[in-house]
């Protein structure tokens, strides 16, 4: 009796360990299987949302996103809550900094261009805003703008209108901030003559619970100290640059490994990918191509 208990006990052993090697294999994150965390720019969400969705659909894989402002995430980054991040810049020379001393060598994809917009409420006969007119008022001098709202003091846009002035922090007054994009345009949407700084992507995006909001704001056309034609935020506008508040989008990849951050980054920046930008009305790096049939 004992000697069956003994090749019993081997038997339960050996089984037990196929199924943990092959819950072990099924679990193993590959570039296309498996789960992730993507930290993104909260500015970037609705199209990274999009990408993630379908790329899901696709594959064999989970990717969890994680929506905060650019300062935040890319503290996040560096604390590794995760270990792909989806930004309007490349990381600084001092972010790189940290995963190299880990013998790590971010891959960084650009994949699209988007770009920042002033809204102001339909109330609002101006459509017209110019980029001088924005650096003046940051500065303090009075000018048709009664105030500029932001979604987050340590978001991208923030960041992006700040350099712009030449700036190293907004000032205190005429200047207010939310949380997100959403509760920027449904300030301006009841305020008069407040103009929002907004991501495109929210405009060209918008959930369901925003449509009402939209219909109550006008996109802004922007002029630039360099030209003296306004153009609005549209697609072909910033692909080609005329727009002067176009700006690259990026996905940094900071896994040290073959897993599903090279995954996503090759479908986001391939033909299915590039797709769903152009869809979304943000510029794709390059222009998918088209299958024409053609019938007798």
């Amino acid at each position: 009796m004992k000697k069956y208990m003994k090749y019993f006990i081997v038997f339960a052993i050996v089984v037990f360990a196929f199924v943990f090697a092959c819950a072990k294999k099924e679990n193993k994150e590959t570039i296309l299987q498996g789960t992730t965390k993507i930290l993104v720019d909260e500015t970037l969400t609705p199209i990274i949302e999009d990408q993630i969705a379908v790329f899901q659909n696709e594959y064999d894989a989970k990717i969890t996103l994680i929506s905060q402002s650019e300062k935040e995430a890319v503290l996040s980054l560096s604390k590794g809550v995760a270990d792909v991040i989806v930004l309007p810049r490349k990381l600084s020379s001092d972010e790189e900094k940290l995963f190299k001393q880990k013998k790590i060598v971010p891959r960084t994809t650009v994949f699209a261009k988007d770009a920042i917009a002033f809204v102001m409420n339909t109330r609002s006969n101006d459509t017209l805003i110019s980029v001088d007119e924005i650096v003046r008022f940051l500065k303090g001098e009075k000018n048709k703008i009664k105030g500029l709202v932001f979604d987050n003091p340590n978001s991208s846009n923030v960041e992006y209108i700040t350099k712009l002035a030449g700036l190293n922090s907004l000032p205190e007054n005429g200047v207010f901030s939310f949380g997100t994009n959403e509760e920027v345009l449904k300030y301006v949407a009841s305020n008069d003559g407040m103009i929002g700084v907004v991501g495109v992507n929210w405009i060209f995006q918008p959930s369901l619970k925003m449509m009402d909001v939209l219909e109550q704001v006008n996109v802004l056309s922007v002029k630039s100290s360099k030209s003296n034609n306004y153009f609005f935020p549209s697609q072909e506008n910033i692909a080609t640059g005329d727009y002067p508040l176009a700006r690259d989008l990026y996905i940094i990849n900071c896994q040290g490994y073959e897993g599903l951050g090279m995954g996503f980054a090759s479908f986001i920046s391939g033909e299915k990918g590039q797709r769903i930008i152009l869809k979304s009305g943000l510029a794709p790096v390059r222009v998918p191509g088209r299958n024409i049939r053609i019938r007798n």
